[in-house]
């Protein structure tokens, strides 16, 4: 089994929210939030704020913590084709500048402010469903239910 902790931004402009996105080894485009893999040694909150700036191009300062999803993929879903366990720990982001731009020489294809009433037509990573419901409900215990993947939404 596989282990990743990753750290995201949800980054909102009113009715707007930053989305990113990759492209599967099928080839199809997935919207995701801009984030990534803390690395070792790394604070979570320097880890959001360094990949909203790889992926998007921006300069973030976290606002606030979200919350925390912990989901596991089994082999069949997963990119690695080993069972994996993705711990997304999600936080709230103003933008203090850069320039909207998609990851220069890595896996991020593209970047938009998109409509959060559009999100639900868009193939997403459940990410997407996470974050959102945690910025708009706030939870106190800082956790949703997981949003189930199927159809438009993708591990």
């Amino acid at each position: 089994m596989s282990v990743r902790v990753a750290a995201y931004g949800i980054c909102r402009d009113r009715d707007r929210v930053l989305l990113v996105a990759t492209v599967e080894p099928d080839g199809a485009r997935t919207w995701t939030l801009p984030g990534g893999r803390i690395e070792h040694g790394e604070d979570p909150i320097a880890a959001v704020v360094r990949e909203v700036d790889e992926e998007a191009g921006l300069r973030v300062e976290v606002d606030r913590l979200l919350g925390v999803d912990a989901r596991s993929i089994p082999a069949s879903e997963s990119w690695g084709g080993v069972d994996h366990q993705n711990v997304g720990i999600y936080y709230r982001v103003q933008i203090l500048g850069g320039s909207l731009r998609p990851e220069i020489g890595g896996t991020t294809v593209d970047v938009a402010w998109t409509a959060v009433d559009a999100v639900r037509g868009l193939r997403r990573s459940a990410l997407v469903d996470v974050g959102l419901r945690l910025d708009q409900e706030e939870p106190p215990t800082g956790h949703v239910v997981a949003a189930p993947t199927g159809g438009l939404l993708r591990h």
